[in-house]
């Protein structure tokens, strides 16, 4: 794609790698098929391929419109579109300066949404604000809407946490929401690591990677907080105490495997960033190798005897991380049959804060997904990323929860 950006982004950061990712692209239309929202909408700027030209028209210099911004806010960032493009067209970082610069060109927001969204990053981001105002709204939740009451989960409780045991330690991202939302899925995979002789260490409060604020357009905010987590992780690391670590919840994981993006203007954190992502895996990761260990533990026990559950695989595991097929071989390994799940590919419409965002689109894709895993029937449903779990159990028929609760399920005495 021929460019001609305009004098106010052409010599930045921004501009040079607008640039290099546009002139990949060749208007093939490969990715409209695997669109979410083209998909659903059935509008060309819904879809990859759209917003392209939308932001190759900003970055230009064209006029930017309250619907450019709008047609940008629908996408969901899943980056299925990267997964199916043959020229490696880097979507997921080009539609991020899209609506950076949108921000700055667009009519200002409404009142409204520049609240709602400046709630979102402030409160959800901060694990203690964010439990207690959890813990609120889940007295509340007789009081309202249905579509707001689903959002809250019933309370769960966090099990038992094995003491730090063995030689082998590795750290985990206790993170922002998910103390609230899904408090035993760490414990969970303490559990099952501890089995194979890993003991896991977790930093209180250790809080956000950055994602929520980035993916809400406050950058600044997004790199503080992605600064403080490396600040909570660094003295264990650098002085060897553990061994790297490792994330729960997919979401973060890709969010942190962009650090050294992230901090790429930034010298001494750029440093840090890379070796400390350098030692940074998802819990399949860590887990997988130890497959062996698994067999031979699950040998003595009646295992999962053949429970039926659907496997969810989140945007961004497949995508993102592009971790495949390794949760499926453990879960199979722990004695799960796995039920089919059509267009395991595509989005359930959690996405961080969309389904706050954009409810409407969000609420469809949810029902969507909740058909194709649900047709198989199964007993449940695994996944590996906080948000979604959420996001789908709010109108699941069966049990959501994160593949390593299954996995410690079958393996409990």
């Amino acid at each position: 794609m021929q460019t001609k950006l305009a004098d106010f982004v052409r010599d930045t950061a921004d501009g040079a790698e607008a640039e290099a990712i546009l002139r990949k692209c060749v208007h093939c239309g490969f990715c409209t098929a695997t669109c979410p929202t083209f998909q659903l909408l059935g509008d060309e700027l819904d879809s990859p391929r759209g917003r392209i030209y939308l932001i190759k028209q900003m970055l230009e210099g064209e006029p930017v419109s309250a619907r450019t911004q709008l047609h940008l806010d629908r996408c969901l960032t899943c980056r299925s579109c990267e997964t199916t493009c043959p020229s490696g067209v880097e979507y997921g970082r080009l539609v991020d300066i899209g609506r950076k610069w949108a921000e700055q060109l667009a009519p200002p927001r409404s009142a409204p949404q520049q609240v709602k969204r400046w709630l979102l990053a402030n409160t959800i981001s901060q694990p203690t604000l964010f439990g207690a105002a959890y813990r609120a709204g889940r007295a509340l939740r007789p009081l309202m809407p249905a579509a707001l009451a689903d959002k809250l989960a019933p309370a769960r409780q966090r099990g038992h946490w094995p003491e730090p045991r063995h030689a082998r330690k590795w750290l985990v991202l206790g993170g922002c929401a998910q103390p609230a939302l899904t408090p035993d899925v760490n414990a969970a995979a303490a559990r099952v690591l501890d089995r194979i002789g890993i003991s896991l260490v977790e930093i209180r409060r250790d809080g956000c990677c950055g994602a929520l604020r980035s993916h809400l357009n406050d950058h600044e905010g997004g790199r503080e907080d992605a600064a403080r987590l490396l600040q909570h992780w660094w003295p264990a690391l650098e002085r060897g105490e553990v061994e790297g670590v490792v994330i729960t919840a997919s979401g973060c994981g890709s969010f942190i495997r962009d650090y050294r993006h992230l901090f790429r203007d930034d010298a001494p954190m750029l440093a840090q960033a890379g070796k400390v992502v350098a030692q940074t895996f998802d819990i399949a990761e860590l887990v997988s190798p130890h497959a062996a260990a698994l067999e031979v533990l699950l040998a003595a026990r009646p295992s999962a005897d053949g429970t039926a559950i659907a496997f969810h695989s989140p945007c961004t595991l497949q995508h993102g991380l592009q971790i495949r097929g390794v949760v499926e071989r453990l879960l199979r390994l722990a004695g799960y049959v796995l039920t089919p799940v059509a267009d395991a590919h595509l989005c359930c419409g959690s996405a961080g804060s969309y389904s706050l965002l954009q409810p409407e689109i969000a609420a469809r894709l949810r029902d969507n997904k909740l058909a194709a895993l649900s047709a198989g029937g199964p007993a449940g449903v695994a996944s590996a990323n906080v948000g979604c779990i959420a996001h789908l159990a709010g109108a699941a028929a069966v049990p959501v929860r994160h593949w390593i609760e299954w996995l410690d399920d079958a393996l409990a005495d």
